[in-house]
């Protein structure tokens, strides 16, 4: 077998892979315009927060026309005009894989596990599309620990699910709303885990706090932008 030598510095060309969490109405649709020409994949219907934007759009309901849109980004001609996919969001798409397996399975474990399959072959196919960079998000999971303290995550359905979901990207960031020190609510993207908060950045270029700007953030890695 031939060995194919690949050097590491051409990492970030092939698109930066971001996740990013946060509660309801903090503003995580609102940065995809941020994106370098995104085109969307939506399951929440939930974009009109952006709609002065003028972005296309995939509108998702079932698991069968997401593999679709995978396949109408993969191979169509039409598809290599976007330099960015949008996934909103990745919670709801995988209740709806959820929906779809307890309608086949008698018993619910077995549902959870084949959800769990599905999501983790879907999330690994959209991450790995050659040279886009990908945004996945997520709703906010809330779980108390054993010391009673309260720890912020993505939100799948199934803990196993959950739990593997950042895993599969680059930067997992938390979208949060905050006051400063003059008491305005400011917006900021959170990189840095505080031991509550789940968060990385693998690139190790980016802030603890970065603004919530997408594009910003991946020529700040080092990708195309």
């Amino acid at each position: 077998m031939a060995i194919n030598l690949l050097s590491t510095t051409t990492l970030a060309t092939n698109g930066v892979k971001i996740l990013t969490y946060g509660g309801a109405g903090v503003g995580k649709t609102t940065l995809i315009p941020t994106l370098p020409k995104p085109v969307i994949i939506s399951a929440e219907g939930g974009l009109l927060s952006i709609k002065d934007a003028d972005l296309p759009y995939i509108e998702i309901s079932t698991m069968e026309e997401l593999r679709e849109a995978y396949s109408w980004l993969k191979d169509s001609d039409e598809a290599k005009q976007f330099e960015s996919v949008a996934i909103d969001s990745i919670s709801e798409i995988a209740e709806v894989c959820l929906g779809h397996e307890k309608a086949k399975a008698k018993d619910p474990r077995q549902a959870y596990g084949e959800m769990q399959t599905t999501m983790a072959e879907a999330i690994r196919s959209f991450r790995d599309l050659p040279g886009r960079h990908v945004y996945m998000t997520a709703k906010l999971e809330k779980a108390q620990d054993e010391m009673g303290r309260m720890l912020y995550s993505p939100s799948m359905p199934g803990a196993k699910t959950g739990q593997a979901l950042p895993y599969f990207f680059d930067i997992v960031s938390a979208l949060r709303m905050e006051k400063d020190a003059e008491g305005v609510v400011q917006r900021a993207l959170m990189l840095e885990t505080d031991g509550l908060w789940q968060a990385k950045d693998r690139s190790g270029k980016l802030d603890a706090w970065e603004s919530p700007d997408l594009g910003a953030i991946i020529a700040k890695i080092g990708g195309a932008s």
